[in-house]
């Protein structure tokens, strides 16, 4: 898969350039392999970014503005949203890529996973990995643990409310 980021080398405009430059840094810090395409200078790699970008993330006045993102023909996002998904350390889940063995990424999604199951992988490990003769000894233990209700306890009738009331009325 190739990331591919569309960007005008020749704007004008001083914050598209911070923001290329701010995409194309954090994918170089990352070591993520990408693709320039200079919407500037070549008047296809514009026209095939202003048709790939869905209906729903244009802005208004319908022509989005570089950078924009993709993974292959896959629309990841616009400066926006990469930015939104660096501060939530979710860059490589943004582009639609693995995140690197032992990456803070990875951890949060390791955790997510986790939370989602509701249980740890290392635990589930554990208790598996028993000696099925450890387990019945919990087994048994739990069991010695509850005592059986006596004939007494069962003919006994719980008391009411109105009668502790009742009780209580006549004991002052």
């Amino acid at each position: 898969m190739v990331i591919k980021v569309y960007l005008a080398t020749a704007s004008g405009s001083t914050a598209i350039k911070k923001k290329q430059q701010d995409v194309v840094g954090f994918l170089e810090a990352l070591k993520v392999d990408y693709t320039e395409f200079d919407i500037a200078t070549n008047e296809e790699n514009r026209m095939w970014m202003r048709e790939n970008v869905p209906g729903e993330k244009k802005p208004t006045n319908g022509i989005p503005l570089p950078p924009q993102i993709f993974n292959d023909q896959n629309y990841c996002g616009d400066y926006d949203t990469f930015f939104n998904a660096k501060e939530d350390n979710e860059v490589f889940a943004f582009l639609g890529l693995a995140p690197p063995a032992g990456s803070k990424e990875a951890q949060l999604a390791e955790k997510a996973l986790i939370l989602q199951n509701g249980k740890d992988p290392e635990e589930h490990h554990k208790t598996s990995m028993k000696e099925p003769s450890e387990k019945e000894e919990e087994v048994e233990h739990k069991d010695e643990e509850e005592e059986p209700v006596t004939e007494e306890e069962e003919e006994e009738e719980p008391v009411t409310e109105d009668e502790e009331q009742g009780e209580a009325a006549t004991e002052s």
